[in-house]
């Protein structure tokens, strides 16, 4: 069995690798070649932290078989200087059922998520879309400026945090990335004014992005939000746009931006929450308009792990990266 550091993960697996897999698995899954239950997520009367665990099976010629993510994340991770999402992704032999490797899924967790809104954005985002929008200035906004950038030219990005020392932070790392200077924006409607891309990223309990905020023609990628108890848009902001989802299982039953509306009645409860994976297998035809607003609701799957999981290990196995340990002989 393979043990691999986020560090190693970071060498094996890159912006464009992650893209791919990730597209293909969500075909997959709106094709039916995933089985995924809905995450299984415990709290505790000791602080905030949530712990989650995401079995799946994901059938295909290649990044297939059973596997596992368990992850917990601790807000306060942040003022120790370490990530708030920590844990380990198991993914088992497609043919022995041997555990095959034990992989970081902090590192995973940030290049499979950020893939995820790129595979998104490139779906639904007008072709021309440049201007782009980051709310929070953590590993995931760092992931997804990574990830836009691979997609689209920008031409303009902005990004809006509570800490103006971590946006600066963030700036400043960005400036070897981006021929654009970054712009530290004082709220999140003077970040969005204008944008033709948004990344929110910032797992807020309290919206911060109403519908006045978000341009005709704009898409959207809501990562942070991903338990019920968060929500980074308001109710009216989700109700103005056409809303995407990765899973449409998991939406209706893990993410308050989609729910809240649906019981406000702003969106009719029959409504069809189409699946990036359907875009992308032409069962849907995505963006209609070219004032129209989209917006991906992103929560995450198992299945992106999984997938991911096994493609790591084949770069891995090729390149002789990682720790062979006979634990489970």
């Amino acid at each position: 069995m393979l043990l691999l550091s986020g560090k190693q993960v970071l060498e094996l697996y890159s912006p464009a690798d992650a893209y791919q897999v990730i597209a293909d698995v969500m075909r997959r899954y709106s094709g039916g070649g995933v089985v995924q239950p809905v995450r299984t997520v415990l709290s505790s009367d000791r602080d905030a932290s949530l712990f989650a665990s995401m079995p799946c099976h994901v059938s295909g010629e290649v990044d297939s078989g059973f596997g596992l993510k368990a992850v917990l994340h601790v807000p306060g991770n942040a003022e120790r200087g370490l990530v708030s999402h920590v844990g380990a992704i198991l993914v088992f032999h497609p043919d022995t059922g041997q555990p095959l490797a034990v992989i970081d899924a902090a590192a995973v967790t940030s290049l499979r998520t950020a893939a995820a809104s790129a595979v998104a954005t490139d779906a639904l985002a007008r072709a021309d879309a440049g201007d782009l929008a980051l709310l929070g200035a953590g590993v995931q906004a760092r992931s997804h400026l990574v990830a836009m950038n691979r997609i689209r030219t920008l031409r303009r990005v902005r990004v809006w945090n509570r800490t103006p020392a971590h946006a600066e932070q963030f700036r400043a790392w960005a400036r070897s990335l981006v021929e654009v200077d970054v712009e530290l924006m004082p709220t999140p409607a003077a970040a969005l004014r204008g944008a033709d891309v948004v990344c929110t990223t910032l797992g807020s309990s309290d919206p911060v992005v109403s519908a006045a905020d978000i341009a005709p023609g704009c898409h959207v990628n809501a990562v942070g939000a991903s338990v019920p108890s968060k929500r980074e848009l308001d109710s009216e902001a989700v109700a103005s746009c056409s809303v995407f989802v990765d899973s449409r299982e998991a939406a209706m039953r893990e993410s308050s931006e989609i729910t809240m509306p649906l019981a406000e009645r702003l969106i009719p409860g029959d409504w069809y929450f189409p699946e990036i994976g359907e875009v992308l297998l032409g069962r849907h035809p995505g963006r209609t308009d070219r004032d129209e607003r989209t917006l991906y609701k992103s929560l995450g799957m198992a299945a992106q792990d999984v997938a991911s999981g096994f493609a790591i290990v084949r770069a891995a196995q090729r390149l002789g990266v990682g720790t062979v340990t006979d634990i489970f002989s």
